[in-house]
């Protein structure tokens, strides 16, 4: 009987054999945490030890609420820069020009790689399966244990299989295909499971693609989502690569899924989430019209360079008719939009664009709603209050499908743009 992708990674990192339902200890590879490693420290002090396990393993970024919109915030900046000088932690995006969204930081940085176990104190750690990776997201307490320790346990995850074949219509990308997969198995559908995308589709994809629908596989209920470690990974891997320790590997043929998925992608349409739930799945055309204050592109979802194109052909020549924020994932990709003409696109057509970082995604800044204001986001949560007001309403939807509505001031059709 073969083995899944969770098998396989677990098992290395363990030292032997297991199979979903077993127990394991492991050592993760990375350790990623952004703005709440100040809380995490407060946790890890009252543990009884003085130094981090291995200063090289942890990663922090600053991404939550750069640069610090109230005094809380900045004392909370100054806690976690006191902790890396005395701890030695050589990982360090502070809010300077070289970082970004957390999740894109440790993709273009090098540190997403295949194999590897990666923990992170951010519940969108599974973005770094597009890569191959075995990525989570864990609590506060378990992290500051991980920090001490150097070890933490997993139950190995049943897995699920998502077979993807097809094209994409004009106006439709990978956040309608993910979407459309919250909307039919919500967000408990694959509660503790390892996703796995399959398929000639997915092959295809970019890797941009490929970190959106892996971003968003904890609104299903996830353990981890993971795609294979195909050429494009390697490439992109080899000259940025944060350590050796790496392996590609991917699931056997004859692997047991608890679940199996297919889609074709020429079935997939324009499609949003509603308020207040991401499952709450809807076709463009059951909402379209739909009048909004706000359209928001940015996040770990959907800001990278690919995202921004896709919005700056529509915007191209155009003007909004609402305020529209454009925040990229990094300043990696803002200087690469600069390069592109991209960024004087959106200021032409009236957008508003901020340092990288994630702005309104959690309600901290940089684009909080009123009461009873409407938003369309490229995010990957519409909770009630997720934008920092609960009388709010969050609609997610495409960079294309975002792009398409600020024009018009109202959800609307990218195909009738396009």
């Amino acid at each position: 009987m073969g083995k899944t992708f969770a098998e396989k990674a677990l098992g290395k990192a363990a030292g032997g054999s297991v199979s979903a339902g077993q127990v394991v200890i492991v050592e993760p590879h990375f350790c990623m945490s952004h703005d709440n490693a100040a809380p995490i420290w407060g946790t890890f002090k009252k543990i009884g030890v003085d130094k981090v396990w291995k200063p090289d393993h942890l990663v922090f970024i600053l991404d939550h609420a750069i640069p610090a919109p109230t005094d809380k915030h900045a004392e909370n900046h100054m806690q976690i820069r006191a902790v890396v000088k005395e701890q030695g932690i050589r990982y360090f995006y502070d809010v300077t020009s070289k970082g970004g969204v957390c999740h894109q930081i440790m993709c273009e940085e090098g540190f997403a790689l295949p194999g590897l176990i990666i923990v992170g104190s951010d519940s969108h750690t599974c973005t770094y399966g597009a890569f191959g990776a075995f990525s989570t997201g864990i609590g506060r307490s378990e992290m500051a244990a991980t920090w001490a320790t150097g070890q933490i346990w997993f139950r190995v995850p049943e897995s699920m299989k998502i077979t993807v074949t097809g094209k994409f219509s004009k106006g439709v990308s990978a956040k309608d295909l993910i979407l459309k997969i919250a909307g039919d198995i919500k967000a408990d559908g694959a509660d503790y499971m390892s996703i796995e995308f399959h398929g000639p589709a997915i092959e295809e994809m970019s890797l941009a693609e490929r970190m959106t629908l892996c971003n968003m596989g904890i609104e299903i209920g996830a353990k981890n989502a993971v795609c294979p470690p195909d050429q494009k990974v390697l490439d992109f891997i080899k000259p940025i690569a944060k350590t050796d320790q790496w392996e590609a590997m991917w699931a056997d043929d004859d692997a047991v899924y608890a679940q199996e998925l297919h889609y074709d992608l020429g079935d997939i349409e324009p499609c949003v989430a509603k308020p207040h739930t991401v499952d709450n799945y809807a076709p463009i055309g059951e909402v379209k019209g739909t009048p909004i204050h706000q359209a928001f592109l940015g996040s770990c979802t959907n800001a990278r360079i690919e995202d921004l194109r896709l919005a700056a052909d529509i915007l191209k020549g155009k003007e909004v008719a609402v305020r529209t924020i454009v925040i990229p994932a990094s300043w990696s990709v803002y200087r690469q939009a600069l390069d592109e003409g991209l960024i004087e696109v959106f200021l032409d057509a009236g957008c508003v664009i901020t340092n990288p970082g994630c702005g309104p995604c959690m309600g901290n800044h940089e684009g909080v709603l009123a009461p009873g204001e409407t938003c369309i986001s490229t995010a990957n949560r519409n909770f009630k209050g997720r934008m920092g007001n609960k009388e709010s309403f969050i609609y997610l939807a495409s960079p294309m499908t975002v792009a398409a509505s600020a024009l018009k001031g109202e959800i609307s059709d990218p195909r009738e743009v396009l």
